[in-house]
């Protein structure tokens, strides 16, 4: 009987270190989140990092950070600011139509490409609390100026938040604040596009 009690000891301490080791990665990622620093693209997001230094770790946005170079935003982003940038996922690029990102990166496209990269980002530091009460306030409706000088609209459907470009394009919120150094990030599922 002690020999049963002994093994059954043994083996919940096996399971407990065994369970502990398995989840170290996920009370990492727990307390990233807790600590306002979501994962975002398998890399995990620093308040003390500014947006260009924390898209660069991301997987998801490679597409995203070629294209801030391309139109020279680099130095930009880096700035004080703060900015708030809907950031499209290499997904939300791969639906635009075939060859659209490898002419928009082209030298001469260079204006066209900032445009539509400005048209994400609002100056101020708009978390989703500000957000919804900005659409609140608005009866259903935020109209968010970009600093490319267009406008997005920002409503809830449900729990989501979805920003509407001014050519009828809708795209999600699928991670909200990300919060940076300089501002804070909103991971968006669609490429936005200004008139």
């Amino acid at each position: 009987m002690k020999k049963l009690i002994f093994a059954f000891i043994l083996m919940a301490m096996t399971v407990g270190f065994g369970a502990s080791s398995i989840s170290a990665q996920e009370m990492k990622d727990n307390k990233m989140m807790k600590s306002g620093n979501p994962m975002v693209g398998g890399a995990a997001m620093y308040k003390t990092k500014n947006i260009v230094e924390n898209a660069i770790n991301s997987k998801d946005h490679t597409t995203l950070v070629a294209a801030v170079k391309a139109a020279g935003l680099v130095e930009t982003l880096q700035g004080k600011g703060p900015f708030t940038v809907f950031a499209p996922t290499n997904s939300a690029f791969d639906m635009l139509p075939a060859g659209t990102v490898d002419t928009l990166v082209k030298t001469e496209n260079k204006a066209m490409l900032t445009k539509i990269l400005t048209y994400h980002v609002v100056a101020g530091n708009m978390d989703s609390k500000k957000i919804m009460k900005a659409i609140k306030k608005g009866d259903g409706k935020a109209m968010l100026k970009t600093v490319s000088g267009g406008t997005l609209t920002a409503t809830m459907e449900g729990n989501n938040l979805i920003l509407t470009d001014e050519k009828g394009g809708r795209s999600k919120v699928t991670i909200a604040n990300v919060k940076q150094s300089n501002g804070v990030i909103h991971v968006v599922d669609t490429v936005l596009m200004p008139s």
